[in-house]
């Protein structure tokens, strides 16, 4: 019984280590998304808590191919999970015939056995060769790239309405060698579900979470939520404030073919794209809680 039992404990472990190795490159071939893991009552319950609401502004015809911009990136992306990753605000009933796949951190697909679950919510790695292979696919795959990446997290707190787009290129760039249609996306209330204690620029403390996220991916935030029993306790369970998440308000922005394109027409689209990103804020504020008032910053 003990010869059986010292089989069992490291079997398990040897007979994932190769399915791991055999395996690693998955994740940027597509991944393996499950129906029934973005269909799970759990994510119905994480909508309800915030709530989280998926509005469309416009179609997204399945016959193209797009590139999703994602603003901001707040603390988790709360928002931009729902709507992507899971099936708890309709994605698939609101533009059925389109696969959307959340980029996320390359080194995440890395961790043993959290991969699979990621792989199975339609997440893929933000990487060139991961992107490149949806994008190939065919039509009717939308790429969601959170463009402010980890250090935006950094800027985030209740109320402020901060992005960092400006020298972010890479995914007009590749909106463009695939000819996919560019998509703003933002999130209304992804900053307010946690406190952040934000250290001023030029600082020590500063410098080492930059520092840090230079070296691994990650930002360090140091933020805090509610309490699990008594909402007014510190804790790490997120505020229950209302996220909206908003696209293109008239139309998906439409981009040329171009396998090698120019830096005049990368600015271009870019350009166009910080506009539409703006207007659709502009359009939306005031019926997602913000004052009328309230300007958009973009760095």
């Amino acid at each position: 019984q003990k010869t059986q039992r010292g089989i069992g404990g490291w079997l398990l472990p040897v007979l994932y280590a190769a399915w791991l190795y055999l395996d690693w490159e998955t994740p940027a071939r597509g991944g393996r998304r499950s129906a029934w893991v973005r269909g799970w009552p759990l994510w119905r319950h994480f909508r309800d808590y915030f709530p989280i609401t998926l509005v469309k502004t416009a179609e997204l015809p399945p016959t193209r191919n797009y590139v999703l911009g994602s603003h901001p990136h707040g603390i988790i992306c709360a928002g931009a999970f729902s709507a992507f990753c899971t099936e708890a605000t309709g994605f698939s009933r609101v533009f059925p015939g389109l696969q959307p796949s959340l980029a996320l951190l390359a080194g995440l697909f890395h961790l043993p056995v959290y991969r699979e679950y990621m792989m199975s919510s339609g997440m893929c790695p933000v990487s060139k060769p991961a992107l490149d292979f949806l994008l190939r696919g065919g039509p009717g795959n939308a790429v969601v790239i959170v463009v402010g990446g980890a250090s935006e997290s950094l800027d985030c707190a209740p109320g402020e309405q901060r992005v960092r787009l400006h020298g972010r290129r890479g995914f007009v760039r590749l909106a463009l060698h695939h000819g996919a249609d560019l998509v703003p996306v933002y999130s209304f209330g992804e900053n307010d579900i946690f406190q952040q204690h934000r250290f001023p620029d030029g600082s020590w403390l500063r410098h080492l979470q930059l520092r840090f996220k230079q070296l691994t991916g990650f930002a360090p935030c140091l933020f805090h939520g509610r309490g699990v029993f008594l909402s007014h306790l510190w804790g790490l369970l997120p505020f229950p404030a209302p996220i909206t998440v908003v696209g293109e308000k008239n139309r998906p922005i439409p981009v040329p073919h171009r396998p090698l394109p120019t830096a005049q027409e990368i600015g271009h689209y870019h350009g166009l794209y910080v506009d539409a990103l703006r207007d659709l804020f502009e359009e939306h504020k005031v019926s997602c809680g913000l004052p009328r008032s309230k300007e958009l910053i973009i760095t």
